[in-house]
């Protein structure tokens, strides 16, 4: 999953906007993969966290990394979502054995069957839509992809959910990674009440928008339990459980890698899924400072899906 450039810019032709998805997507899924293996009994967790013991090799990546790569290959296929392909690219690669959550497991196996995707979306809990933490976990390359049109990237990463949490869960994701996308292609650099700031005022009116509002306004010295207990660590598994604390991870090290996953994993809680986006924002922001060797230890990537 290569291609020929080497470095982030911000033109919409074809190839630059695949580099910058697939940078997004290896953040992602180094991320994803990171935090599966902390996944321990409490006593280890505590030790492994405390001491930044990096797990041993090779790390299996999950659902968040399954769905992403379908979402990249959408995007090299078609230039956009295209959400019928998106939705047949999920159930052709669907692998229970990558953890998906219950409602997505059945979701696409209804697909699968025949079901229109939208009439699943749109039925999914009571007639409200899902607001999981899904849409937001695949949203970094999308935003990376259209990083020179903010206003169509925030069409695009509407596109699988339409509960409101999850839909402001997935722009913020997508809003995130394009700013850090755009701040690396011209040199500029942000601070986090900056990158928070930038980020809420492309939110529409929300839980997700509220709590951002809130990490935005946390005390500099503010501790991860501190931050966990106000934004959540995604063990609710919805998007304004979830989001709001990994982009709060994220906008302290913006420059760093490896800090912010470390910085995320430490909450504990769904932490592949935060890890994932994580990685899928700061990756853009400074790809230099993902260690090599940890992108040895992830299991290696497929070639892009079909789609």
């Amino acid at each position: 999953m290569s291609i020929e450039s080497s470095a982030l810019t911000l033109t919409d032709e074809p190839q630059a906007a695949l580099y910058r998805a697939q940078t997004s997507l290896e953040g992602l899924s180094v991320g994803d993969a990171f935090g599966e293996q902390f996944f321990l009994p409490p006593e280890d967790f505590e030790v492994a966290v405390t001491t930044r013991t990096v797990p041993s090799a090779p790390w299996s990546w999950t659902d968040d990394t399954q769905m992403a790569l379908s979402v990249v290959a959408v995007l090299a296929a078609h230039g956009e979502i295209a959400s019928d392909a998106l939705a047949q690219s999920f159930a052709t690669h669907f692998d229970p054995s990558r953890g998906y959550g219950p409602s997505m497991g059945r979701a696409v196996r209804q697909i699968q069957n025949g079901a229109d995707w939208r009439v699943v979306v749109q039925k999914a809990f009571g007639g409200q839509g899902s607001y999981g933490n899904g849409s937001a976990m695949r949203a970094g390359p999308i935003g990376a992809y259209f990083a020179p049109d903010l206003e169509r990237m925030v069409t695009q990463a509407r596109v699988t959910h339409t509960h409101p949490e999850a839909v402001a869960g997935a722009v913020a994701v997508a809003v995130a990674s394009a700013i850090c996308t755009r701040n690396a292609a011209t040199g500029r650099q942000v601070s986090a009440l900056t990158f928070l700031d930038e980020v809420q005022g492309w939110l529409p009116p929300s839980e997700v928008a509220g709590k951002i509002r809130r990490a935005r306004d946390m005390p500099a010295r503010a501790s991860l339990a501190f931050a966990a207990s106000i934004l959540g660590n995604g063990v609710q598994l919805s998007a304004q459980d979830t989001v709001p604390f990994a982009l709060w991870c994220a906008s302290r090290h913006l420059d760093d890698v490896e800090a912010a996953l470390w910085l995320a994993v430490s909450a504990g809680g769904d932490r592949d899924t935060i890890c994932a986006i994580v990685g899928s924002i700061v990756q853009l922001a400074a790809p230099q400072t993902l260690p090599a060797a940890w992108q040895l230890a992830r299991e290696p990537l497929p070639e892009l899906f079909d789609a």
